[in-house]
């Protein structure tokens, strides 16, 4: 951990500029967190009016304190905040925590008294948090540097769960679910504005956590992917599951975080790129974020997303099955030898497929639950078992449920939830440290997320590694090759392109026809008009002279009354396929290389049934990715189509891909529609790329 990251998570000293004696208010908060909650180090209140501040004495300004603190909280704002952390820097403070808001998040001006404060702060060697934060929170040593009221509201607990964001309300609901579930959490830090210290910054920083073993992440904006991509690869190392909600995924959304953090918003299907490509698992919203952390700390690894479903209800049952589908989690065949055994411990009259129904019988004997499940659990289809407890409570034997339960998870090996909705029945099963889920919507999604999660970082690990991205000015000149330029460009870098030739003259077109020796189409060639289309210049199906000579007449005839350069005339193969797919790329000047694959042709705005990959990628990620679209079902063939040849639409992509990212922003886009794709082969038909200069 770096010098300046340290002085935010384990100062030996912390000054609160601003403090106040009332623990209710920001300034006060920090002092009393810090007093009772463990901080070892020495804390220095600054207040001009006070002597003593909750039992400490008092400082009027940071010149007057005995020594340079490693740290300060910066509670005053506007200029005094400005001015605050120009005395850090000029005294060589480590780090400083600007509490204060009405800056970057609060319009021009305010982003103008932002820029100058991290002007001074880097002039001077200082690194901030914020402005616009609610603080950070190390339950792991006692420095609350926060002013957060969920604190209070919810007693800390250490543990081992590390929640950043830039949010601090964010962070607070995430602290405050996981303490609900009985969690403990170590870290809490919210950047706030994040103009200087980022949350990929510090997730990197509490990865290296020892005692840390699930990241949570709350994201408005991402500026430096290369840090959390480290950061990701930290985890990955340690075996650290990392969840992230990136907000802002709609246009309404993108403004509000503007807003809020005076946070830029990310494209959203390259922030699912880069996240997926780096191991990190996307949520929704913050309740997402928590869902699942009770199954991720029991370090479960189940082979596969096989169900079972245990429960005192045949309804339960059902509607569970239902919902298992809906997310993909396939109900596991229990064998003749399980149910056999099903049937000598449970009623006659009871269910012993899967779902299992132990009926009401429940009630007159209590120990059903930890006789049916050692063998369900057994059982080699098995991956997850449910238990699913809509009623229970009084004369029931809850607490032996939960003892069988505990049992089940601590020796079985496989992943068990449980769904109970009565706060004593949860309360049972969480004191015995079983997961547990108020709804078995809320569990099977919890299955769905930790299985997914786990083949995502199984798929990562064969991805290559991915360099540093190299960044460029996005409003730097550039320039539209020609499709012949274009075609060219793609064929130097072992792309099938469809067979072509450039000509200057009629008679150099039916040369070309009689070359092709079959139908052909003809295209202007012209780098200033890159959709050829709207303006009659692409002729389809020539097959004769004639009705060469008088397409290349016609299109150059076209180009002359537009003004536009004519390179000449494409004379191109027709070339027929089984389905018209697309390929693009283009360079991100956060995230690099970013590709685009899917289904195709004229309508492919409107259908947009495509996926997004970040590049290198290789040939079996992309299938993955392709496989994944609402076409994929048509790929192997359907009403006696025969099958199409995937690999080669994703050699093809993999390749253009590798062209981008080697390019290193020089290649400013690729856009492929359509690729024809057949059953031997795919073959690009039309092309145009986008480079660097102009």
């Amino acid at each position: 951990m770096s010098s300046t990251l340290s002085a935010l998570l384990s100062p030996r000293s912390v000054a609160i500029v601003g403090a106040s004696d009332n623990i209710h208010k920001i300034g006060g908060r920090p002092i009393h967190y810090m007093q009772t909650m463990g901080y070892a180090g020495t804390i220095y209140p600054v207040n001009p009016q006070r002597e003593t501040l909750q039992g400490l004495r008092a400082y009027p300004s940071l010149d007057a304190l005995p020594e340079a603190p490693e740290l300060a909280v910066i509670v005053v704002a506007g200029d005094a905040a400005v001015q605050a952390v120009a005395d850090c820097a000029r005294l060589g403070v480590g780090a400083a925590i600007v509490i204060a808001s009405g800056f970057g998040e609060a319009g021009e001006a305010g982003k103008r008294q932002q820029d100058e404060m991290v002007r001074i702060a880097r002039e001077g060697g200082l690194r901030i948090v914020g402005p616009n934060s609610q603080g950070l929170a190390n339950f792991g040593n006692g420095t609350i540097a926060s002013f957060s009221t969920m604190f209070i509201e919810i007693p800390p607990q250490d543990g081992p769960v590390a929640v950043v964001s830039q949010s601090g309300g964010t962070a607070a609901l995430v602290y405050g679910l996981l303490r609900q579930q009985g969690i403990g959490v170590r870290h809490v830090h919210a950047t706030g504005n994040q103009a200087d210290v980022t949350v990929s910054e510090l997730v990197l920083a509490v990865a290296q956590d020892p005692d840390v073993r699930l990241l949570l992440l709350y994201l408005e904006t991402l500026t430096d992917p290369d840090v959390l991509a480290e950061a990701a690869a930290v985890a990955r190392a340690r075996g650290i599951p990392v969840v992230a909600v990136k907000s802002g995924r709609s246009q309404a959304g993108a403004r509000a975080a503007a807003s809020h953090t005076g946070a830029m918003a990310n494209e959203d299907r390259a922030v699912d790129a880069f996240l997926a490509r780096h191991g990190i698992w996307r949520v929704e919203d913050a309740h997402a974020l928590a869902r699942c952390a009770p199954l991720y700390l029991r370090g479960w690894q189940p082979a596969g997303r096989r169900l079972v479903v245990v429960s005192n209800s045949g309804a339960s049952c059902v509607m569970a099955t239902d919902t298992a589908d809906t997310l993909g989690i396939s109900m596991a065949p229990l064998s003749a030898a399980t149910q056999s055994a099903l049937a000598e411990r449970l009623p006659g009259f009871a269910a012993t497929a899967n779902p299992v129904d132990v009926t009401a019988a429940l009630l007159t004997n209590s120990g059903l639950f930890g006789d049916v499940l050692p063998v369900v659990g057994a059982d080699p289809s098995a991956d997850l078992v449910l238990l699913d407890i809509p009623v229970a409570g009084m004369g029931y034997d809850v607490p032996r449920f939960a003892r069988d339960a505990a049992q089940f998870a601590d020796q079985a090996g496989k992943p068990i939830a449980v769904a109970a909705w009565q706060d004593a029945v949860v309360r049972e099963f969480r004191a015995a440290n079983v997961p547990t889920f108020v709804h078995a919507a809320d569990a099977l999604a919890a299955f769905h997320q930790l299985t997914a999660h786990q083949q995502l970082l199984r798929d990562v690990a064969g991805e290559p590694t991915m360099p540093p991205i190299v960044r460029w000015d996005s409003a730097s000149p550039s320039q539209t090759l020609s499709e012949a330029a274009s075609l060219a460009r793609l064929a130097q870098a072992g792309v099938p392109v469809v067979e072509h030739y450039l000509c200057q003259s009629a008679d150099e077109a039916v040369a070309a026809w009689q070359r092709i020796g079959a139908p052909v189409a003809i295209k202007a060639s012209s780098p200033a008009v890159p959709h050829k289309s709207e303006h009659g210049l692409v002729t389809l199906n020539c097959n004769s002279r004639e009705a060469i000579v008088d397409a290349f007449t016609r299109q150059t005839q076209t180009l002359d009354a537009m003004h536009a350069p004519c390179e000449g005339v494409i004379v191109a193969r027709m070339s027929r396929g089984q389905r018209e797919c697309m390929v693009g790329a283009h360079w991100d000047p956060v995230f690099g290389a970013v590709l685009l694959v899917g289904d195709g042709g004229k309508y492919v705005e409107v259908v947009r049934d495509t996926a997004v990959l970040l590049a290198p990628a290789s040939p079996a990620a992309i299938e993955r990715a392709v496989r994944s679209l609402r076409m994929a079902p048509l790929l192997d063939g359907v009403r006696g189509d025969a099958p199409l040849d995937v690999a080669a639409l994703c050699d093809v992509a993999a390749k253009v891909g590798n062209l981008v990212h080697q390019a290193r922003g020089q290649i400013r886009s690729v856009d492929l529609n359509p690729v024809m794709l057949g059953p031997d082969g795919a073959v690009v038909v039309d092309g145009l790329m986008e480079v660097a200069g102009g």
